[in-house]
């Protein structure tokens, strides 16, 4: 059965701008531009007819390797400028396009211009097949090395994107959730001072007894509500001097069947959940002396269930269920799991999940 969710304070986190992540591609660039420097010319044939034992030949590598390193470096300036500029998922085609040509435009005309001037250094004619060759060797390793970059570039900016939308969640979650704890205190001590109150007007005695058990019961609540999650056997006994309590008002016209420690050891449960519960089943519920009221508490696999007969109450309109609305968000937010609410049979059961301690 689905409850509302309770209108609670949302934080909003503001997104911060993407991070630039820096390029870590120093040994990359060590090995990779010499390589190019070396393996094109031999592709080409722009060494021609000199060899080894030539110096112009190796010669010639030192100029190879000056010319990949100014299109590399080049290519890779304006590739980070376009980057700061730019966003791929805002611009993809003008992003694509403008890579494309700055990419082209700036490393054929370099290429050419530097190969020219290599056999002019030479004193040969230029070979302009060649140039044509290296030239679009050159601009098919730029474009396919900036797709490299490019590729890496947009896995890191996922995987930040992730990590920055857990951290929005995560914010939200903790401001939803300290809303709700906050919604505890005031809600029980309303209840609390209207038992009281009842109590002064009909008995002065029970009323002292019931607020120095209230002191009780309220020093656990501020000592408890800024956690997550306590120790079951600590709510359980949080929830028998509640039971005191509420005998203390109705006297016989409750009767409460409560597990031992032993059943809910090892088990962890949001704070002040089981009194909420209790509340819940004696606010909503006609109960007398003649006939009591039985709420019972038991564990039920990951979960412990109060249960108790349904008797509503006649006049009274139907209930908003603030309580559970609180309880219910709370344990998604800290288990995961909302409480369950069930009806059968003029039964009315509440699930409270719990964690097993690790």
């Amino acid at each position: 059965m689905g409850l509302p969710k309770p209108e609670t304070a949302r934080l909003e986190p503001r997104l911060e701008p993407r991070p630039e992540f820096a390029l870590r591609d120093l040994r990359i660039r060590l090995l990779m531009i010499p390589a190019f420097g070396v393996v094109i010319p031999q592709f080409t044939g722009l060494f021609g007819a000199l060899g080894p034992r030539d110096g112009l030949y190796w010669l010639g590598y030192l100029w190879f390797t000056a010319l990949s390193f100014l299109i590399w470096h080049g290519n890779r300036w304006m590739l980070l400028v376009q980057r700061r500029r730019l966003d791929w998922f805002q611009h993809p085609v003008r992003k694509i396009v403008l890579l494309v040509l700055a990419n082209v435009f700036y490393t054929a005309p370099l290429s050419v211009a530097m190969l020219w001037l290599w056999y002019r250094g030479l004193g040969a004619e230029a070979d302009w097949g060649a140039i044509r060759a290296s030239t679009l060797m050159s601009v098919i390793c730029v474009l396919f090395i900036t797709h490299v970059y490019e590729t890496v570039y947009l896995i890191q900016q996922r995987e930040s994107d992730l990590v920055r939308v857990e951290q929005v969640e995560r914010a939200r979650a903790e401001a939803e959730l300290e809303a709700l704890k906050a919604q505890v205190d005031p809600h029980f001590l309303f209840n609390s001072l209207n038992t009281l109150s009842w109590l002064i007007e009909h008995d002065a005695g029970q009323a002292r007894r019931f607020n120095e058990n209230l002191a009780e019961v309220y020093r656990y609540i501020l000592h408890h509500k800024g956690r997550d999650l306590v120790m079951a056997e600590e709510e359980l006994a949080f929830l028998t001097r509640y039971c005191e309590l509420l005998r203390l008002r109705f006297g016989e016209a409750v009767e409460w069947e409560l597990p031992g420690s032993g059943e809910v050891e090892g088990l962890l449960a949001p704070p002040i959940s089981l009194q909420i519960l209790a509340e819940n089943a004696v606010k909503h519920n006609e109960l007398s002396r003649e006939r009591p009221l039985r709420i019972r508490l038991e564990r039920n696999g990951d979960g412990l269930t109060m249960s108790n007969e349904r008797r509503s109450r006649a006049g009274v309109r139907e209930s908003g269920r603030i309580g559970l609305r609180n309880l219910d968000e709370r344990c998604r937010l800290i288990l995961g799991r909302g409480i369950e609410v069930s009806e059968a049979g003029g039964e009315f059961r509440v699930t409270l999940p719990v964690e097993r301690l690790a």
